[in-house]
């Protein structure tokens, strides 16, 4: 069903550094190694080019046309199953209100795709069930990004503004080619930085972040380690209209057995048996604000290399020796504001198991999930306890 939706404000925060004991001296010989982005033309393709064999016919336009919807599905299937698989760890943690982006958290982990190579990057491919866009045409998976983040931005139904920073070190070497693609797939800002003065460098990343958050998170960074190279953050801003699809359980404790089965299979087969029907829906107003260590629980998925000094970033230092990962952030905030409080006569979409009452109050524990219907792509997913209280 659809809700009037406030505002939801994922922030990804990874952090990658060297460790003290490791840093060795700037040496001229280390800028020997830069690159300029001459991809070969297997991975030169934007999506555009994507359209199979160049050919006139229509049927060859339809195959290709066939295989870009497949690719998109394929990417949506996967992160909304990453988002599932994450959910299910949030929850051995705590049993309260949840709320993330399990699309912020792939975006993330494709644009350090891009630097990482050999064990590392196959990890991560398999972690995120990405492998099938990936060892075909390695850029091929941040080219599908690119396509989703410009469908976005140019719904203005939809509203969702999602953005990438890099803050890099000063003395920092960075591959042209990470710069380059990082730019060309992800529009990644870069900001030059210096980790070794650890208040001036806090004080301005958390600038750039609440200005871009419109002051829904003015403080995210406590803290940083003066090794610190290279922080990436990605944001995604929605102030728009989204399906929300609410799933709430007949019997009080049922939401948290409901974790245990949720998948994209299990979430079509109801899509694909709603029924529509005009009702009353009693939607309450609510806020959630979480932040959660997604390193921690993509370690828990086998993405264990890259946050390990076994990590391969060869594409994206060229002295990547003991480079690796620190920490994966991410600060999430939803508002449902006053017209959500609201009786709305509206339309319906339901599974019916059973006789439905003409009126729905949502105050027992639910969980929703909110997604882009032209793609299928989840953006948030979350839980409500206690709607009661909020």
């Amino acid at each position: 069903m659809r809700v009037p939706l406030g505002l939801l404000l994922p922030v990804l925060l990874v952090e990658l550094l060297v460790p003290s004991w490791a840093l060795q001296p700037h040496s001229p010989e280390s800028q020997a190694g830069l690159e300029t982005l001459e991809p070969k033309d297997s991975q030169n393709q934007t999506w555009g080019d994507m359209q199979g064999p160049p050919d006139e016919e229509e049927e060859e336009k339809e195959k290709g046309e066939a295989w870009l919807r497949a690719c998109v599905q394929q990417l949506s299937n996967a992160t909304s199953n990453l988002g599932f698989s994450l959910l299910r760890k949030i929850s051995m943690q705590h049993d309260g209100n949840v709320v993330f982006s399990p699309l912020g958290v792939a975006l993330a982990m494709a644009g350090l795709m891009l630097g990482a190579n050999g064990q590392t990057r196959a990890q991560v491919e398999h972690g995120l069930q990405l492998q099938a866009l990936s060892e075909p045409q390695p850029l091929l998976l941040p080219a599908l990004f690119k396509q989703l983040r410009e469908t976005f931005s140019g719904s203005l139904e939809l509203g969702l503004d999602q953005g990438s920073f890099a803050f890099i070190h000063k003395d920092f070497d960075v591959k042209e080619t990470f710069l380059n693609l990082s730019k060309r797939y992800f529009d990644t800002e870069f900001v030059p930085t210096n980790f070794r003065n650890a208040s001036e460098a806090r004080g301005l990343m958390n600038y750039y972040i609440n200005k871009e958050t419109q002051g829904k998170i003015p403080k995210l960074f406590d803290e940083i380690i003066p090794e610190t190279k290279l922080i990436l953050v990605d944001y995604i801003l929605f102030k728009g209209n989204a399906t929300m699809l609410v799933v709430l359980m007949e019997k009080m404790g049922d939401h948290l057995d409901l974790e245990d089965y949720l998948t994209t299979d299990l979430v079509e087969t109801w899509l694909r048996n709603m029924k529509t029907r005009k009702m009353e829906v009693f939607f309450p107003k609510f806020k959630l604000d979480q932040k959660y260590e997604m390193h921690e629980l993509l370690k828990q998925l086998g993405i264990r290399r890259i946050f390990s000094p076994l990590a391969d970033l060869s594409g994206l230092s060229a002295t990547p020796r003991n480079l690796q990962v620190s920490k994966v952030l991410q600060q999430s905030v939803i508002e449902v504001d006053e017209k959500g409080t609201e009786a709305v006569a509206g339309t319906l979409s339901e599974i019916i198991a059973y006789s439905m009452p003409p009126i729905i109050r949502v105050d027992r524990p639910f969980h929703f999930m909110i997604y882009e219907e032209t793609s299928g792509m989840l953006l948030f997913l979350g839980r409500v306890v206690d709607p009661t209280v909020l």
